[in-house]
């Protein structure tokens, strides 16, 4: 099979192209930079993802495209938004445009829990529609945009696939979650951030192992939420305080410290409307079923991530 992926240089998607490329796939890969690009044994296609002529011929004689490039960032600048409506919402419609174009047979969408929204508490499934126009974060603005672009495409004819992962950690997360979990795991950080935030944590190996299944088993027009385990921030903390065998921290950070930031910081009010009492809460019971998606659990991944060499406790 012949995969044209856009993202592989990403946390996430890199993981994919290499679990193609080690089962015998062809990959092309989406790259700005082919001199600085880490893609082992994959073919690299210079261009970003308004290049439409870089897409044509990445998506040209591929039998399959899985499109995962996104920003994702929370609380951010003007300047910034522009650039992830332009990634994440553009890119998406030029990328499936490229692949509908091509007579591309397969195409997975990586989408993300977030379009949900805030859940409240519930736990929903891909059936929920929401009806609170309120985003908590532009992010989360940007991907529901995109994932009613691909579900447009996938309504008029082409074979998109469409994968929800939740919140993604593993080793070499770069993303601001997994760097304050690093931070805890080394010791520095005393106090708890957005102990109230609920997120599905889902480990970087095991939606790899997803994509790669919604590729090969997936029903087009069917969206899949791929998580690992729910849970609220502080008992994420004390679940990688038992894993290191370590005290929790004692600690919570008060809402109103990153509200006085904010005000030299406006940037940080998204990241209060994106955290506080908000839930991103989803069952991966389809995948499961349909998929034969088997994800760790949160305390196998944290050990795996934070402390590889530390056995499980009895």
């Amino acid at each position: 099979m012949r995969v044209f992926i856009t993202g592989a240089t990403g946390f996430v998607m890199g993981n994919v192209a290499r679990r193609l490329i080690a089962r015998g796939n062809t990959v092309r890969a989406l790259v700005r930079d082919p001199s600085r690009a880490r893609v082992d044994g994959a073919e690299l296609i210079q261009g970003d993802l308004g290049n439409e002529e870089a897409l044509r011929v990445g998506t040209h004689g591929a039998d399959a495209v899985i499109h995962g490039a996104a920003m994702y960032e929370i609380g951010l600048t003007k300047a910034q938004r522009e650039k992830m409506h332009v990634a994440n919402v553009l890119g998406t419609a030029h990328v499936l445009s490229a692949a509908k174009s091509a007579g591309v047979g397969r195409v997975v969408y990586i989408s993300t829990i977030a379009v949900f929204g805030n859940t409240r508490g519930q736990i929903v499934d891909e059936t929920f529609r929401r009806t609170d126009t309120t985003y908590t974060s532009y992010y989360e603005e940007t991907k529901v945009k995109a994932h009613e672009i691909a579900e447009g495409f996938a309504n008029d004819g082409l074979p998109v696939v469409i994968v929800q992962p939740g919140q993604v950690y593993g080793p070499r997360d770069q993303s601001g979650f997994g760097g304050l979990l690093a931070a805890f795991a080394a010791g520095r950080l005393p106090v708890v951030p957005f102990p109230d935030l609920g997120v599905n944590m889902t480990y970087v190996d095991d939606i790899a192992a997803g994509i790669a299944l919604a590729l090969d088993k997936g029903q087009p027009g069917r969206g899949y939420v791929m998580g690992g385990e729910m849970a609220r921030t502080a008992a994420i903390y004390a679940t990688l305080a038992r894993v290191l065998r370590r005290p929790p921290p004692r600690w919570t950070l008060p809402y109103r410290v990153l509200e006085v930031a904010a005000t030299v910081r406006p940037q940080l009010r998204e990241v209060i409307s994106s955290s506080r009492g908000v839930t991103f809460w989803a069952t991966d019971a389809r995948a499961r079923a349909e998929l034969g998606y088997a994800p760790r659990s949160l305390a196998d991944g944290l050990r795996a991530t934070y402390a590889p060499s530390t056995p499980p406790t009895a």
